[in-house]
This record gives C-alpha cells, sequence and structure tokens, in this order.
C-alpha cells in the first residue's frame, strides 16, 4: 500500500470517535494491506515503529519537528514556529505548508519505504544524530503530499490520537476475519504470552486464526503478568480457594527477568562473549518496559546465581539494608527507577530480587505446569549461596489461623501482606482470577486497601492552582466486560505542588480532543479537558460509599494521591469487580 492511502485511511479514522467506527474503519485498512504491512502498521497507528518493550523512540521535540519543516520548505524556523501558533497543531502546520508548496514533485512512497525511514530515526544516536534525523523527516517531506506529511509529522510526536489501542486492533483483526469481534478472545489469548502485535496480527492473516494455539513465550518478549483478586480474611481465603500457597506480598517493583545464555561454538572457534558475560539478561516492568540498565545489580546478579540455558522469572525488586537485614520502604525502592546516576543509585540503594514465579526454562514454557512445579523448577535455578537472587519464602496452609498468623508476621516485617495461590493453579497471563488472592491491610483508614484508578480528564486550576493550570483531577476505574471506565472519584486535595506539576505534564501529552468513546461519565463530572487512558494514580481514601453520580455506582470519600504508578497500564487499574468486593469487604 502506498504511504498516501494510508494516510487517508488515518484521516478517516480521526473524523470518528465511536470505538465500533474505529474498529470497522481499521478491519478495512488491514484487510487491503500485505501481511509484511501488517507486521508494521499497528506500530505507526500507535506512534512507534516497533513493541513499546523494544525501547525504540524517535527521541525528537517539536523543535526538531519544526526544524525538519523549514529545512524542507526553505523557510525560516520562526516563521514555521509562528504558522504553528496559529493552528495549533504542528501536524496541520505542516500540511499547510507542503500545499503552498505543490512545485515539489511528490513520490508514491510505500508504507515500507516511509517506515523504513522511521525506522532509521530511531537508530541515530550521538553527535549530529538531531540534524540526521531532521534531514530524513525534511527529505520525506519534499517527498509526500499533504496530508500524508501531516500524519508523518505526528507519527514522531506521538499525537496520532486515533484511539487505537492493543484490544481495538485485536477487536479489527476479529473484524476483519469475520465481521465482529467474536474471535478478539481467543487472539488475545496469544498476545498476553507474545505481546508483539505487529507480529500477531501478521500470524493470523498469514496462517488462520488457530496459529494463536501454537504462539509461546519467547526470551526477549514479555509476558503480560498475572494478577491477584482480593479478599480481606484467611477464613474468605480458605473458604474460596482452599488449601494454598502462601508466600509475602513485597512493596516493591515486580520485574519480569529474561535470561539467554550466550552459545559457544566449539573450542577451536570459540564466540567472543562481550565482556566476559555467560548471559544476556533483559528486565521488563508490568507496563512491558525495558528497564535492564536501571538494574545492573540485578543483572549482575544473574551472572553469578542463576545456572539455565534460558528463562523467564518473575519475581519483586525491593531496596535492601545490608546493616538491618531488612527492606526499605517503596519510597526508597522506587529510587532506583531512573535514567541517570545509576550507578550511584545502585551503591546508595542494593536491590534484593524476590522470584516467585518462572515462566518459561531450557527451552520449553512452563505456564502450563501447576504453581507447585513451576516453584521447585525456579529452586533449581537458583544457586544455594544466592545473595541478591533469593526465592520467595512459601508455604502450603489449609487453616486460617496459620494463614493469619503468616500475615501478621510479614506485616510486623514491614511488608503489605500475603499472597495466596493455588498450588495447582496454571499461570494465566494478563488474567485476574481467584487462582491468586492477595491479602493487605491498612490501619489508617477504613479502606483495607487503595484503589488503582485512571486519570481521565481534568479542571482547570483556580487559586493558586491557576498557575499549574489543572484543578480537580477525575479519575475511574475499568470494567472488564464493558471494555469501559467508569467514574469514581474527583481529586481535589492532598497533593504536593509538585505532584500537581508532574500530573499535568503527564496528561498534556495525552490530551484528547473530546471525551474518549470508551469512558462514561454523568453530565455532573465532566471536565474541561480529557484525558486519553493512561496514567494510573494510587489513590487512598477514608471510605467507599454508593454514588448516584460517579458511573461505577460508588465514590471514593476522601480520596487523596497515595503515589504515581508508571509500572501499571491503564488495563491493570482496579476493576468496577473489585470495587464491588472492597466496598462489601469494608461494610462487613
Amino acid at each position: 500500500m502506498q504511504f498516501a492511502q494510508f494516510a487517508s485511511y488515518l484521516h478517516d479514522i480521526e473524523t470518528v470517535s465511536s470505538r465500533l467506527a474505529i474498529t470497522e474503519k481499521l478491519a478495512k485498512l488491514f484487510s487491503e494491506l500485505h501481511t509484511d504491512e501488517l507486521a508494521v502498521v499497528p506500530y505507526l497507528l500507535q506512534g512507534r515503529v516497533a513493541p513499546a518493550y523494544r525501547g525504540l523512540e524517535f527521541g525528537m521535540a517539536e523543535k526538531s519537528l519544526l526544524k525538519a519543516a523549514a529545512q524542507a520548505f526553505g523557510l525560516d524556523l520562526p516563521d514555521v514556529a509562528r504558522h504553528v501558533r496559529t493552528t495549533g497543531d504542528l501536524g496541520e502546520s505542516v500540511e499547510t505548508l507542503r500545499r503552498a508548496f505543490m512545485s515539489m514533485e511528490e513520490k508514491t512512497l510505500s508504507i515500507a519505504h516511509v517506515y523504513g525511514e522511521l525506522y532509521r530515526i530511531t537508530q541515530a544516536t550521538g553527535e549530529g544524530s538531531q540534524e540526521s534525523k531532521a534531514n530524513i523527516l525534511a527529505f520525506l517531506f519534499t517527498q509526500l503530499d499533504p496530508l500524508s506529511c501531516k500524519y508523518l509529522c505526528r507519527i514522531p510526536l506521538g499525537q496520532l490520537r486515533l484511539g487505537a489501542s492493543d484490544v481495538t486492533i485485536l477487536d479489527a483483526v476479529s473484524w476483519m476475519l469475520v465481521g465482529d469481534k467474536s474471535l478478539r478472545s481467543k487472539i488475545e489469548k496469544a498476545y498476553q504470552v507474545r505481546p508483539n502485535l505487529g507480529y500477531i496480527c501478521a500470524q493470523v492473516v498469514k496462517m488462520g486464526v488457530d496459529v494463536v494455539e501454537t504462539i509461546s513465550p519467547q526470551v526477549g518478549t514479555p509476558i503480560l503478568m498475572m494478577k491477584a483478586e482480593r479478599l480481606s480474611s484467611g477464613a474468605e481465603i480458605i473458604k474460596k480457594i482452599g488449601q494454598c500457597m502462601v508466600e509475602p506480598k513485597y512493596d516493591g517493583l515486580r520485574l519480569q527477568v529474561h535470561i539467554q545464555k550466550y552459545k559457544v561454538q566449539g573450542a577451536e572457534h570459540k564466540e567472543q562473549v562481550p565482556n566476559d558475560k555467560k548471559y544476556s539478561v533483559e528486565i521488563y516492568t508490568r507496563g512491558l518496559e525495558l528497564v535492564t540498565h536501571m538494574y545492573p545489580d540485578i543483572v549482575d546478579a544473574v551472572e553469578r546465581e542463576v545456572g539455565c540455558t534460558n528463562a523467564i522469572m518473575e519475581g519483586e525488586a525491593l531496596g535492601y539494608d545490608e546493616t538491618t537485614d531488612t527492606f526499605l520502604p517503596f519510597q526508597q525502592t522506587i529510587q532506583r527507577k531512573r535514567k541517570h546516576d545509576v550507578a550511584e543509585a545502585a551503591k546508595r540503594i542494593p536491590l534484593r530480587f524476590m522470584a516467585f514465579d518462572l515462566l518459561y526454562m531450557n527451552g520449553e514454557s512452563c505456564l502450563h505446569k501447576p504453581l507447585v512445579e513451576r516453584k521447585a523448577q525456579l529452586q533449581s535455578l537458583i544457586a544455594s549461596d544466592a545473595s541478591t537472587i533469593r526465592l520467595s519464602p512459601h508455604e502450603q496452609v489449609t487453616d486460617p489461623h496459620r494463614l493469619e498468623a503468616l500475615f501478621d508476621q510479614y506485616i510486623g516485617e514491614g511488608l503489605e501482606g500475603i499472597m495466596a495461590k493455588r498450588p495447582e493453579s496454571v499461570y494465566k497471563p494478563g488474567a485476574r482470577e481467584f487462582s491468586w488472592v492477595k491479602l493487605k491491610r491498612s490501619y489508617s483508614s477504613k479502606v483495607n486497601d487503595t484503589v488503582d484508578c485512571v486519570v481521565m480528564g481534568y479542571d482547570a486550576g483556580k487559586g493558586k492552582r491557576a498557575a499549574f493550570g489543572i484543578g480537580a483531577v477525575l479519575v475511574g476505574v475499568y470494567e472488564q466486560s464493558a471494555q469501559r471506565y467508569l467514574t469514581i472519584a474527583k481529586i481535589g486535595t492532598g497533593m504536593t505542588d509538585e505532584e500537581w506539576k508532574t500530573l499535568k505534564a503527564n496528561s498534556e501529552k495525552r490530551i484528547a480532543k473530546s471525551k474518549p468513546d470508551e469512558y462514561t461519565v454523568a453530565k455532573e463530572m465532566e471536565c474541561d479537558v480529557w484525558v486519553h487512558p493512561h496514567i494510573v494514580l494510587e489513590v487512598r481514601s477514608d471510605e467507599i460509599t454508593q454514588s448516584k453520580i460517579h458511573t461505577s455506582g460508588w465514590s471514593l470519600r476522601f480520596p487523596r494521591l497515595e503515589r504515581f504508578r508508571a509500572d501499571k497500564r491503564p488495563h491493570d487499574a482496579t476493576t468496577k469487580d473489585e470495587i464491588d468486593t472492597l466496598a462489601v469487604s469494608q461494610k462487613n
């Protein structure tokens, strides 16, 4: 397909807000793509060239795009900037400027060609890289038609805002195949094991939908992490799941560690191993972010303390005080999540990685194996004298009193509580089931747990917050069955000046032109500014009360920000069903 035709589809999609209409238009687009195009178009629709976990960023601010436009059209940079201030949209300005230079010959460039140039931009690094990136875009601006230039400009800025989420794209693939969303759940199961949209879409179209049954874990591709349900007592847990395996619930950084041993081709042709390392190690967050560079101490520990050909293990990283032999609070642990001064932070806040699950080992998927077997295999990987990589303690329990005793023990050690898991349960990527149950407690309020809420929009600030440009923030929870977000609170207090500024800066990157179609909001709760679902806040409140104006049916009384949850995606937020359970638990 030519990029000009692709741009025309983007324009059509942008003009509709209904999720169903977006799905239908995407399905029509997909039906006209070759398999190799279908492997890359899902990323272009989201302003990327690869899955987010690959970490391939354009690294271009608006100023670089302005320079590219000025260079392409022979204009002064201030003139281009002035034009953008007039339109309020860089893409529209570039489209208008390109029309004014119609004497430039348009080329019929393919999607593959433009994608290749965009990929080149992500590979440009070091001195002079910004100039190289601007040159690539400037040359494309001179070759493409005006509408193509508009969307080409928006891709590196991540400003397409088409509503093409991962779920919507999977819906569109199903719609393309059978004319409805009935195959989505089947395709999504494969996506949860290997969340590479382009790969999944291309494979399904090329091989048929049954190919999803053959898709298995791959080292270097993060698996969507399994989630836990909530209950409020040991007796409830035993009644619900019976005999269970109890382990501590840590308040740290949940990570997935991927390990691949370097291949050695033989003594006479021994392959040179970089830095004499035995393994290639990659570390991913719950949100599928590649963060290997942030945790060099864990990488080094894997070299010394883990033995395998390849593996994918999951666990929690916590700051550790070697003097007192205790874990550090989350506020200190989170300081390790940084891009700069990593070595200094690693010395100041050393980590312990408490491994609790094994998803893949020595070329074989472990997802289908019972938990008790996965635990045994995980233990066999970790050296008996390991210091940084530790197997999380676990105990099989049938007595609710013993479960409560373990809960009190871990609370006393400063941990969050316990996780109770069915010993025979398999690992279900992305699922939230009663195979895993968490029990947490807060002694400072009636509500026994915090709520992870999605920022849906905000009102303009008044008084002191007028300088911030943000006041009360509307937050909601996720209803899985309807794939929509329902309101539960407006937060107007309890944040520091710095937190307000951070929230405003993060929200500006996700502003929607109108209320997103997946939001269900009562008229009384509508906002000045709508935000696409992306930002997750952990919110604490004094009570969950019934509400007639919040569409979840519940309201958080005196909500206040506990912390930002950059490690969680919107679909990982607290669900409507969980809120129902929490409310009943609170009442009891």
